[in-house]
């Protein structure tokens, strides 16, 4: 059976959440299986650990400077444990509508037995057993917190034809907007996909209430993490190197994931300045790691309003072999998140020992259990009091991290890849 996955997301060179997921199920699905053959379709040739499906450790491939070569114009080629992986790039000239026009455009003259879609954006055209995954709907939830407009690159005409176009086939419903695509594409991914993958069961509740979607159509899969990468580190003096290389000294708490609304990172920042005020001998910093997103602004304001340069470290986007470390030099792991389709740093911080305080929100109960300390995203004197007690309680740190570890053990990416696996060959 040929098997085709979108790889695109896969291959962003600062991945997060759905990149990092799409990453890790192509790479162990190499691993285990031997049997079916596997095509990635993507938009630029693969790069590092794409290249070499048979190794995965991220810091040999972090400094391996893996060249992409090729056979033909558009077939790449990699390196995969069953030798049953090929890549085809299909180049499209737009910033925007790869998945739409030249995936769309492949499906219709060379279309695989299966396509797995990690993503949820469909093309247009796909084989009957489609599969994809739908990561959450907080666009629709959580509408107030997602930019509307698109961020474009291409000539005032194209963007004036491609607007012309979309409101033209959808009859004047849809226009060109992040909302709007968002919610066309989720609801041609329910109607179109044979079958519909859910990060967690709080997901899958969310789809079936909002799109009354029949529940069978739905699969539960958590997602996992790299539990090959993230865990305890016992070297103090490796932790110590990389701490040097981004400039953190002494204490801190750690937060990982965009900077924005969503992730209700302004929010944290407040609730560090009461933690100041109230605690002056709580001396912990506070490192932020993460892209900037929609709401960045407030979180620069807030830095700014209460005089917090020297507490708050802002590192952007950090290499995933530097990021164990991170984690293991934290005194706490602090994840004020509004809204998640699962929260993956999460898990990684459990793994790595940390002690952690999350959202008391539905999904992150199902992730976490009892394994963490939680608090009301909305007050940010409750964040405050949880960062105080993680700064402050060595018995009860020590108490969460150790149901950390215990909890982390119930993900893992080879777990997500072997359900997954059996999903698609069930179609």
């Amino acid at each position: 059976m040929l098997i085709g996955i979108d790889a695109s997301r896969a291959n962003r060179r600062h991945k997060t959440g759905t990149e990092w997921y799409s990453y890790y199920l192509i790479k162990h699905l190499a691993e285990i299986d031997s049997e079916n053959e596997y095509i990635l379709y993507t938009d630029t040739p693969l790069s590092g650990g794409l290249i070499d499906l048979a190794e995965h450790d991220e810091q040999i491939l972090a400094q391996a400077n893996l060249v992409p070569e090729f056979f033909g114009k558009n077939h790449q080629i990699i390196k995969s444990p069953h030798n049953n992986f090929k890549a085809k790039v299909l180049r499209w000239p737009f910033s925007y509508l790869w998945t739409l026009g030249r995936l769309t455009q492949e499906m219709l003259f060379h279309r695989p037995n299966v396509l797995f879609v990690p993503a949820h954006t469909l093309p247009l055209i796909q084989p009957k057993k489609t599969i994809t995954t739908i990561h959450d709907i907080a666009f629709i939830k959580q509408k107030q917190l997602y930019y509307k407009e698109m961020t474009w690159q291409e000539r005032k005409i194209v963007r004036a034809i491609i607007r012309w176009l979309v409101r033209i086939l959808t009859l004047g419903k849809y226009r060109v907007n992040a909302w709007d695509y968002l919610e066309w594409s989720t609801k041609f991914a329910l109607q179109a996909a044979k079958k519909i993958i859910t990060v967690s069961a709080f997901t899958k509740k969310e789809i079936i209430d909002i799109y009354n979607t029949k529940e069978d159509k739905l699969a539960v899969i958590h997602n996992g993490y790299n539990d090959r990468l993230y865990g305890r580190i016992q070297s103090q003096e490796k932790i110590a190197e990389v701490l040097d290389k981004y400039g953190i000294k002494g204490d801190y708490f750690l937060y990982v994931g965009r900077l924005e609304k969503k992730k209700n990172t302004p929010q944290l920042i407040e609730s560090l300045a009461i933690l100041k005020e109230n605690h002056p001998e709580v001396n912990h910093k506070l490192v932020l790691i993460g892209n900037a997103s929609y709401g960045y602004d407030e979180v620069k304001y807030s830095i700014d309003e209460f005089d917090l340069y020297s507490e708050v470290i802002m590192l952007g986007w950090v290499p995933e072999a530097d990021m164990p470390y991170i984690y293991n030099g934290a005194s706490a792991f602090i994840f004020p998140t509004r809204y998640e389709g699962f929260g993956i740093p999460v898990v990684q911080a459990m793994a790595c020992g940390v002690p952690t305080a999350v959202s008391n929100i539905e999904v992150l109960r199902e992730v976490a259990g009892n394994s963490v300390l939680y608090f009301d995203p909305n007050d940010k004197y409750s964040i405050a009091y949880a960062m105080h007690t993680l700064a402050t309680d060595k018995r009860l740190k020590q108490n969460l991290r150790n149901k950390g570890f215990e909890q982390a053990k119930k993900f893992s990416w080879r777990k997500c890849a072997e359900e997954t696996l059996k999903e698609i060959n069930s179609l």
